[in-house]
């Protein structure tokens, strides 16, 4: 297998890994306008799933620890090199519990989702933003504090569903272009999304809620829908991002990583446009990867440390968006429930009917 270079394969990641979760914030807060600042509490669970279950499902079926005594997460180095070693052996298991555990993890993402919806119902704007930002400071102190989920502060090691490709670059390779596959087959879905009598319903929402309870939209059913596809598809994005690494520790999952990045990459490109959030993601990924690259002949001409560049970019950016740009690069163009043509169609045929 052809073997990327390193900095390609981390604008790859982390374009992937970015575009996932600023897709699923933008169809929740671009389509339906919810002030979701809780993004870190479904990617975090997703994480937790991939940490926490196929482990132990593998470990349980080679005989090995699997956590009925607390041994899973105490031994774990151990237990996971020698499930790494069985997946090596074994393309078709590593498949297959690469596939489960995504699955798995948008389940629960979508549970997550579905148990926001109580105060999504009963809390506006700044309060229920809050509200969802507590609760995934919530989720990471029960991770952080509690030793058996995934290692308290000592972490655990994640199973590699990769290895079977091999070791160093190759696996690197195949991981990265295998989440860069998952990132464009969400976009594509969210895009159908978008175009859908669903999507253009959540807008709808969005513009004139009263209006559209009137003419008959359920608005806690649709708020319900939208808050598990949201989460669902951003747990993918945990689990994902935990098996590239091959750790989990709840600590180093932050609010500034999982929700305001996203959220600063989602005014970059244009709230409610998917597109505009492919760009806004893709500017942020390589300009930071240039920093990361080249930190080294920066911090000869800048007066200071180049690892603080990103943050400051990333307010600059905030500021100058909402200051001169508030619409984004690539504004929100409106859906249209037929194709251009067939609207010119039924134009000319209404025009020929009043001749």
């Amino acid at each position: 297998m052809i073997e990327l270079p390193s900095s390609v394969l981390q604008v790859i990641l982390n374009f992937s890994i970015g575009l996932i979760v600023t897709v699923s914030l933008n169809i929740e807060v671009g389509f339906l306008n919810l002030p979701q600042f809780g993004r870190l509490l479904a990617v975090l669970s997703g994480a937790i799933v991939a940490a926490a279950i196929p482990g132990r499902i593998i470990a349980a079926s080679l005989g090995l620890p699997w956590g009925a005594d607390y041994a899973y997460h105490l031994y774990n180095f151990g237990i996971v090199a020698k499930i790494n070693e069985a997946l090596s052996r074994n393309p078709g298991l590593s498949i297959g519990i690469l596939i489960l555990t995504l699955a798995l993890a948008a389940i629960i993402g979508g549970l997550i989702g579905y148990l926001s919806v109580y105060p999504a119902l009963r809390l506006r704007e700044a309060y229920l933003g809050i509200t969802l930002l507590a609760f995934g400071e919530l989720l990471m102190n029960i991770a952080w504090n509690y030793d058996p989920l995934v290692g308290g502060t000592m972490g655990v090691w994640v199973i590699d569903p990769f290895r079977f490709v091999g070791a160093g670059g190759a696996r690197f390779t195949f991981a990265a272009l295998f989440i860069f596959f998952v990132a464009i087959a969400i976009y594509v879905y969210a895009e159908f999304l978008a175009r859908s009598p669903f999507g253009r319903t959540l807008k709808a929402v969005r513009d004139a809620e009263v209006a559209a309870s009137v003419y008959g939209k359920d608005i806690v059913k649709i708020r319900t829908q939208t808050l598990i596809i949201g989460g669902s598809i951003a747990a993918i994005a945990g689990a994902l991002w935990a098996f590239f690494t091959g750790s989990m520790k709840a600590t180093t999952y932050t609010r500034l990583t999982w929700t305001f990045w996203p959220w600063a990459f989602m005014m970059l490109g244009g709230v409610g446009n998917n597109l505009g959030i492919l760009l806004g993601v893709f500017l942020y990924t390589i300009t930071r990867t240039a920093i990361i690259v080249y930190k080294g002949a920066l911090s000869a001409v800048i007066p200071i440390d180049p690892e603080w560049l990103e943050y400051i970019m990333i307010g600059l950016v905030i500021v100058a968006v909402v200051l001169f740009r508030p619409q984004g690069i690539i504004p929100e163009k409106p859906t249209l429930a037929l194709p251009k043509h067939r609207i010119k169609t039924i134009q000319k045929s209404l025009e020929k009917r009043k001749s």
